[in-house]
């Protein structure tokens, strides 16, 4: 195998599934790092909360067509109406969209300050007021909603926690939810952080990436089911080992699916949110990217090596680590003394192994010809 691995380059043994990258070794950088992320997030969400969009926490909405404004130009005019925090959305090309909470007013309180903000509306986009759209959600509904996507979501984690424990087994299930769970908390701690609206899109957005990280850790848990019935059996490795050996194998499938996915979740985010203004898109398309990332990553760094940790807690495995790490320590012994034995600087009378003292002798003889 190593004269085959000689014949690649860096990118070919990627490509051939011929790697050896200890992912299972260094898992306690993994989970450092993604322990210093989700923790950043969690410190944001108890001092800041989440930026729930009108369909989650109620309030008023207006929209108006007004081509030739900005956000910043629309912000200012509704804040000088009367509203306090809106949240200004440019939905499309021309069409601008304000959400803010009225229900904390009276209703003539409310009557007051949504009459200001159309008359300012209307007069920057330069429509007649009739041309302002005015929709409002009660604080009532926005809690139904918020119930039924955080019931969504208990709904997804029960269902793939029974597949993977009928497809696979119950520690691959508890190692693919911690996974997704990951990826849940990274995502909610990057919208909390920079203060994004979360709105109806967004849950949509997280269920999608959820589903990629499951489809990134089932390939590489099928690998590893597959070695488990192979080489694992021989006895010479491990299970971390074969673990490691399933995701060098799985390596540049797993890359090659993110790209796949993930380049045209940018583009929409670059050239939908950034070049066009379609702020909407940017929500939704920031929470498919980041999500996509976490999921790329967790399957990998977090999934797998989380695996190996319970499964070598097994009485069977944790002998037969301790089998390979004896065999392992032997076999490097007889080398170093071997090589000692070459280089003459051996005791005498050292024991030797067949295949070490046929070394020796070859290596003497090759010092006699040079002589």
């Amino acid at each position: 195998m190593s004269s085959t691995t000689k014949e690649y380059g860096r990118f070919g043994r990627l490509y051939h599934g011929l790697t050896t990258i200890n992912f299972v070794g260094r898992k306690k950088l993994w989970f450092t790092i993604s322990t210093v992320i989700i923790v950043l997030g969690l410190g944001s969400l108890s001092v800041r909360g989440f930026n729930l969009g009108i369909d989650f926490r109620g309030g008023s909405s207006f929209e108006v067509l007004a081509p030739h404004t900005s956000v910043a130009s629309m912000t200012t005019a509704v804040t000088n109406a009367g509203l306090s925090n809106p949240t200004v959305t440019k939905l499309g090309a021309d069409t601008y969209q304000v959400t803010a909470d009225l229900n904390g007013f009276s209703a003539t309180k409310q009557g007051s300050v949504s009459n200001a903000v159309i008359s300012a509306m209307a007069k920057l986009a330069g429509v007649n007021q009739s041309q302002v759209s005015t929709s409002t959600i009660g604080p009532s509904w926005g809690s139904g909603v918020t119930n039924k996507a955080l019931q969504a979501l208990i709904v997804f984690f029960i269902a793939v926690g029974i597949y993977i424990s009928f497809r696979f087994e119950f520690k691959m299930a508890v190692a693919a939810f911690a996974a997704m769970l990951h990826d849940l908390l990274v995502v909610v701690g990057i919208y909390s952080i920079l203060n994004f609206q979360i709105t109806p899109d967004t849950v949509i957005a997280v269920l999608t990436i959820l589903g990629y990280s499951l489809y990134d850790t089932v390939v590489v848990f099928d690998r590893v089911r597959d070695n488990s019935s192979g080489i694992l059996n021989t006895g010479e490795v491990s299970y971390a080992d074969m673990v490691n050996l399933s995701m060098n194998q799985t390596l540049a499938r797993s890359i090659n699916t993110s790209l796949v996915a993930i380049l045209p979740v940018l583009s929409v985010l670059v050239v939908g949110a950034y070049i066009l203004g379609a702020t909407t898109l940017k929500t939704y398309g920031l929470a498919l990217f980041v999500g996509l990332l976490s999921g790329a990553y967790s399957s990998i760094f977090i999934a797998s090596p989380l695996l190996a940790v319970m499964k070598e807690r097994e009485p069977r495995f944790k002998e037969l680590k301790a089998k390979v790490a004896l065999r392992e320590k032997k076999s490097l012994s007889a080398t170093s003394v071997a090589r000692a034995a070459i280089a003459g600087d051996a005791p005498a009378g050292t024991p030797l192994s067949a295949s070490a003292q046929r070394g020796v002798i070859a290596a003497r003889a090759r010092k006699q010809k040079r002589r």
